[in-house]
């Protein structure tokens, strides 16, 4: 059974992906494994209580599994209780790619999009430096999740939300012409694309050394300097330093990561459009994992505010 076609207190039984796996204590000081498990509809999560020695080698991330459960709903997270675990036998599935979610669009159409939108950037500095830094990063742009768990955490996330956030802010500069639409699309593009330096890639995604030690926000703006004096351009120029100040500054707070707060009109709505994005994302993926009539498990990054999931149909 699909985990998305779960319903609450319904027994299950089929082959899922261990997404995540970590070794934890009771308060008993008892072993047990809390899991994640995903396959191409969505994701789960359950705990192996008593977990043996062989149970910590055999069940780890990235491995498919054989699973008998129950889905509940423990403090609005929904959960598989009374589960039982076993490795796949000969001639059952086992490839872990089959367990991936799929991204919600083709990643050969967003590519095409992208590659358009460079065209509409008619500031020249900042076009070059754009395709200079796609070119750089190509393969990866187009595979990389956008974050580990939070949002577009799926492979091809990162070139998803970054197109996603372009087609918003191709609309407000619709709405808002005294917008630069170059140097908004500009740093739209790029705001994220240090991701592919701070993440370890698609499959059990982690966070690298440079990514948990200097982040990539810093991480873009070293990439941005770098190609700026590849390119024989002066990086204290006004239109690089615009184009760096929008990406030092898209997580709008000193205390979200920002070294800058906004100061360019395109700056704020960079930060803006970003929020929207990454908020739609994480509401929908959860309420996707839930029946009509039920509320989501605490967002921590939306505040930890549950949303509830309307029966208007009934």
């Amino acid at each position: 059974m699909k985990i998305s076609q779960m319903k609450k207190d319904q027994n299950f039984e089929g082959f899922y992906l261990i997404k995540t796996a970590e070794v934890r204590k009771t308060r008993a000081g008892k072993d047990y494994i809390a899991l994640t498990f995903q396959d191409d509809s969505g994701e789960i999560q359950g705990n192996l209580w008593d977990a043996q020695p062989h149970n910590v080698k055999e069940f780890i991330a990235g491995r498919v599994i054989y699973m008998t459960g129950r889905r509940e709903v423990y403090n609005g997270t929904p959960q598989v209780n009374q589960l039982s675990l076993r490795l796949p036998m000969e001639g059952e599935p086992s490839d872990p790619s089959l367990f991936k979610e799929k991204p919600p669009v083709n990643v050969n159409e967003v590519r095409n999009y992208l590659e358009q939108m460079m065209f509409k950037i008619e500031q020249a500095t900042w076009q070059r430096i754009v395709r200079a830094l796609y070119r750089k990063y190509d393969h990866a742009f187009y595979h990389f999740p956008a974050a580990k768990t939070n949002h577009h955490a799926f492979e091809t996330g990162l070139a998803y939300h970054t197109a996603t956030m372009v087609r918003l802010a191709e609309s407000i500069c619709q709405i808002y012409p005294n917008l630069n639409a170059s140097l908004l699309i500009s740093g739209i593009m790029l705001h994220d694309l240090a991701k592919v330096l701070e993440l370890s890639g698609p499959d059990q995604t982690e966070y690298t050394l440079r990514g948990n030690l200097l982040g990539h926000i810093v991480l873009i703006n070293e990439e941005v300097t770098k190609v700026a004096l590849e390119l024989g351009l002066d990086d204290e120029r006004e239109d690089v330093v615009m184009l760096r100040h929008m990406l030092l500054s898209h997580h709008g707070q000193l205390e979200y990561g920002s070294p800058v707060r906004p100061h360019l009109m395109e700056a704020e709505i960079l930060h803006m459009i970003d929020n929207i994005d990454a908020k739609m994302m994480m509401m929908t993926t959860a309420l996707n994992r839930v029946d009509d009539g039920e509320w989501t498990a605490k967002l921590f990054a939306m505040e930890n505010r549950s949303f509830y999931k309307p029966k208007l149909d009934q």
